[in-house]
């Protein structure tokens, strides 16, 4: 489909444009929707809902998130829970020589 958009009125070209707007949403949609499809069918394959795939729970578990063990005493806001990476105000503290125990909760 050639189309000589230099030969064009600007009426024309706007129909055009929204003509293909509508076009491109109708299409998205139909998209979006064999998407979600796909995914559904994914999931039941291994046994699961698509609700327990997308809340990241499988059979209804849940992950708690863990309890604070340490708080900054320069600002209370701040905790951490001795997972994961160490926060930079225990880092700074710790490159100080002050012993993380004194951080304790």
């Amino acid at each position: 489909m050639n189309i000589d958009l230099d030969q064009m009125s600007r009426k024309d070209l706007e129909k055009l444009r929204a003509d293909v707007d509508r076009a491109l949403q109708r299409v998205g949609a139909r998209e979006l929707q064999a998407a979600r499809e796909a995914v559904e069918r994914a999931a039941r394959e291994f046994g699961f809902s698509l609700a327990e795939v997308m809340d990241g729970s499988a059979k209804g578990k849940t992950k708690a998130k863990a309890d604070a063990k340490y708080r900054n005493p320069a600002d209370e806001s701040q905790t951490w829970s001795g997972r994961g990476r160490k926060p930079q105000w225990i880092k700074d503290a710790e490159s100080a020589g002050t012993d993380i125990a004194s951080f304790a909760i």
